[in-house]
C-alpha cells in the first residue's frame, strides 16, 4: 500500500513517518512538504497510491480522475466541502476527515476575536506606534453581555463554555435544540436580535450557504459584533461589508472566506470598517495540528482493518 501525503500536514515529515510505522507499518509514505501548485501536480503526487492524504488544498475529480489507484481518502480537515464528494461516491472511494482536532483552538480564536474588537486592540497597537495615547480606545467587557452562538456542534459547543466562562448569558441556535446547562435554545431571528456577539460555529452545507445575508444582519443590534470561524461563504461578505460601512453593525471578525488567502484587491471585506480578518488560522495551532495528524493516520489504520471511522 503506498500512501501520498499530497501536501504539509504542520507536522516534520520524520514526525509522519513515525505515525505512519505507528499506525500503518509496510505501507510505502510519500511525504510531500510544499504546496501544490495547481489541479495538474496535485494529480501527479495522487498517482499510484492506495490513500491519499490532504488538509485543505481543493481535490477536483480531475484529480481523482488522474489516479485511479486511490481507494481512501485520509482528510486532515474538520470540514470536506473542498472535496469532489460527488465524484469519490461515484468511484467508491472511502473518505474520512479528522473531526473534533481543533475544537479548543477555533472556540479559543472566536472568544479572543470577541476580546481584540472589544478592547479595539488592532486600534491600540496602531496609536502607541504613531505616539499616540488612549484617546478614543474606550473598550467593552465580555461580562454581562449575551453571547449567540449559531452551530450547537463541538465547537459550538466550546465556544459557549469558554463564553459562559467569562460571565456571559448565552443564547443557541441549532436545526436541533439540544440540553446544555446554561445555554437557552433560540430561533435564528432571537438570536440575532438578542445578541450583542454573534459567533458562527457551523458547517459549509446548501442549508448554511448564505446564512447570514443582508436581512439576517439587519437583525442584529448596531452595537453588535459578529465572528465567523466557520466558513466563508456561511456569510454573504458584500452585505457584511454594507452593514460595516453603513454603521448598522458595530464590527466584525473574520477567518474564513469564500476562497482561501491571499485575498483578491477587491474584496469587499478589505475595504470595509472595524473588522478585524485573519487569514484562516483558526484550526492552526501547533497543538491542534499533532492532533488532526495522529488522527489522519488512526483513520488510515482504520481503514486497513477493514472498519473505517470518521467516514463523510
Amino acid at each position: 500500500m503506498k500512501i501520498s501525503i499530497i501536501e504539509p500536514l504542520g507536522i516534520t515529515e520524520e514526525e509522519a513517518e513515525k505515525l505512519q510505522a505507528e499506525y500503518a507499518p509496510g505501507c510505502e509514505l510519500v511525504y510531500h512538504n510544499a504546496k501544490p501548485a495547481d489541479a495538474a501536480e496535485k494529480a501527479a503526487r495522487a498517482k499510484g497510491a492506495d490513500i491519499v492524504m490532504l488538509a485543505n488544498t481543493p481535490l477536483p475529480a480531475s484529480v481523482l480522475d488522474a489516479a485511479p489507484s486511490v481507494k481512501f481518502l485520509s482528510v486532515a480537515f474538520t470540514g470536506v466541502d473542498h472535496v469532489a464528494m460527488d465524484a469519490c461516491h461515484e468511484k467508491g472511494i472511502t473518505v474520512s476527515n479528522c473531526s473534533g482536532y481543533a475544537n479548543e483552538a477555533v472556540s479559543e480564536l472566536a472568544i479572543g476575536m470577541a476580546i481584540a474588537l472589544y478592547r479595539k486592540l488592532a486600534a491600540c497597537d496602531k496609536a502607541v506606534r504613531g505616539g499616540k495615547d488612549r484617546t478614543g480606545l474606550l473598550g467593552l467587557e465580555l461580562s454581562g453581555k449575551t453571547f449567540g452562538v449559531i452551530g450547537a456542534g463541538a465547537i459550538g459547543q466550546k465556544t459557549m463554555a469558554l463564553a459562559k466562562a467569562f460571565g456571559c448569558k448565552v443564547l443557541a441556535y441549532n436545526r436541533h435544540k439540544k440540553d446544555i446547562p446554561g445555554v437557552t435554545f433560540v430561533t435564528l431571528d432571537e438570536l440575532l436580535a438578542a445578541s450583542d456577539i454573534v459567533s458562527l460555529h457551523v458547517p459549509l452545507t446548501d442549508a448554511t450557504r448564505g446564512l447570514i445575508g443582508a436581512s439576517e444582519l439587519a437583525k442584529m443590534k448596531a452595537s453588535a459584533i459578529l465572528i465567523n470561524t466557520a466558513r466563508g461563504p456561511v456569510v454573504e461578505s458584500a452585505a457584511l461589508a454594507d452593514a460595516l460601512n453603513e454603521g448598522s453593525l458595530a464590527g466584525a471578525a473574520v477567518d474564513v472566506f469564500e476562497h482561501e488567502p491571499p485575498m483578491e484587491e477587491g474584496h469587499a471585506l478589505l475595504h470595509a470598517k472595524n473588522i478585524l480578518l485573519a487569514p484562516h488560522i483558526g484550526f492552526a495551532t501547533k497543538e491542534a495540528l499533532q492532533k488532526r495528524a495522529v488522527i489522519a493516520f488512526q483513520n488510515i489504520a482504520a481503514y486497513l482493518k477493514g472498519t473505517p471511522q470518521n467516514v463523510m
